[in-house]
């Protein structure tokens, strides 16, 4: 059987997600898969600094913006030194792990990870490299010379590829959805599970698996002014202890913390108020209204204005008072049940593999 090793990246669910989408889709064509998080491959000091730096930069307004900006997407010198610094450290682990099982194909959801894959390829000549990216604009450091063929979900994103790499191979392919949301509950299934009255109003809210921004107060706000609403903390511990609290005095408030009953959340809701990111695919393979919070720097920024080009999406700051304007307005659009079907994504990564492997 063919291997393939799937490098993720433990910043945010959204790299875990695609990992994912990748493995179910090789397996299910007779390949055996490994997903290893690149940022463990760091160690545990590496891996918990590079966090802390990237959510210090996310916590200080305009910090991350002017990194991403100024440094990130034109491939600065600050920006090369700092991959350089990280892709020291990981080479020489994710070097033992390729020789453990040498992979026919590697398929990386992390920069850093192409970038040290890139420089480890020559020991393995017939390794194919791909890497795949859902940001609508890929900054310089996804863009590495030795990658075979660049995985991306739309034209737009295929352009920014280009700008550093003209002659690229790129494969422009569906958003894949976590294997829950292909068979998602109906609307009246999911609220008897919930607890949330079939003719109540009711509003999802989440930001990510770090829960950034202002969600406790807008989650308060949003209950006060009359609809249900399914508040999500992700990973976010803190954030999850006070959402509790709050829901000790708000009936119309559902705490949860990290949480994989996400689609059976989002079939319950006639909104869904989220940061910009991969959940906006899941919520619009649904057929749920976004209102978009403008929490999320950098490649955020223009994800989000991406996703309100798509359409079936508003955008909100992020003071509590000014969502719950919003969020009311927005509720007061068509929400409709989609079941998703998983086959473009499927026949799209198929020919991917045709091409490759032919």
């Amino acid at each position: 059987m063919p291997h393939a090793l799937l490098l993720t990246g433990s910043l945010g669910q959204g790299h875990d997600v695609m990992a994912r989408a990748c493995a179910e889709t090789l397996v299910g064509r007779g390949w055996t898969t490994t997903t290893v998080d690149a940022m463990s491959l760091l160690g545990t000091a590496g891996a918990a600094a590079g966090e802390a730096v990237f959510r210090r930069m996310l916590a200080l307004p305009g910090v991350y913006d002017a990194f991403h900006f100024a440094a990130l997407r034109p491939g600065s010198r600050l920006a090369l030194l700092t991959e350089a610094a990280a892709r020291t450290r990981l080479v020489p682990e994710l070097g033992r792990l390729l020789a453990r099982r040498p992979p026919e194909l590697v398929v990386s959801v992390f920069p850093t990870a192409a970038s040290a894959v890139n420089q480890l390829r020559s020991r393995w000549p017939g390794l194919v490299h791909l890497v795949f990216c859902t940001d609508v604009t890929p900054h310089r450091l996804w863009v590495q010379d030795g990658t075979d063929l660049f995985l991306v979900t739309s034209e737009v994103a295929a352009c920014a590829v280009r700008r550093y790499r003209p002659e690229a191979r790129i494969a422009v392919v569906p958003v894949p959805l976590r294997a829950a949301f292909y068979t998602p509950p109906t609307r009246a299934a999911a609220r008897a599970e919930l607890g949330v009255p079939a003719d109540a109003r009711c509003v999802l809210l989440m930001s990510g698996a770090w829960g950034l921004g202002p969600v406790a107060g807008t989650a308060r706000a949003l209950a006060a002014a009359g609809p249900h609403v399914l508040a999500v903390a992700g990973r976010n511990q803190r954030l999850e202890a006070r959402l509790r609290a709050a829901a000790r005095r708000e009936a119309r408030l559902h705490p949860f913390g990290y949480t994989d009953r996400v689609p059976t959340l989002m079939a319950a809701a006639d909104l869904v108020i989220t940061s910009s990111g991969d959940t906006c695919s899941e919520a619009r393979a649904l057929g749920r209204p976004l209102l978009l919070l403008d929490v999320v720097q950098g490649h955020g920024r223009d994800n989000l204005q991406h996703e309100l080009e798509l359409g079936h999406a508003a955008v909100t700051s992020a003071r509590p008072h000014e969502v719950v304007r919003n969020a009311l307005a927005a509720l007061t659009g068509p929400t409709t049940d989609r079941t998703p079907s998983r086959a473009a994504w499927e026949s799209a990564f198929a020919a991917v593999l045709a091409e490759l492997y032919p």
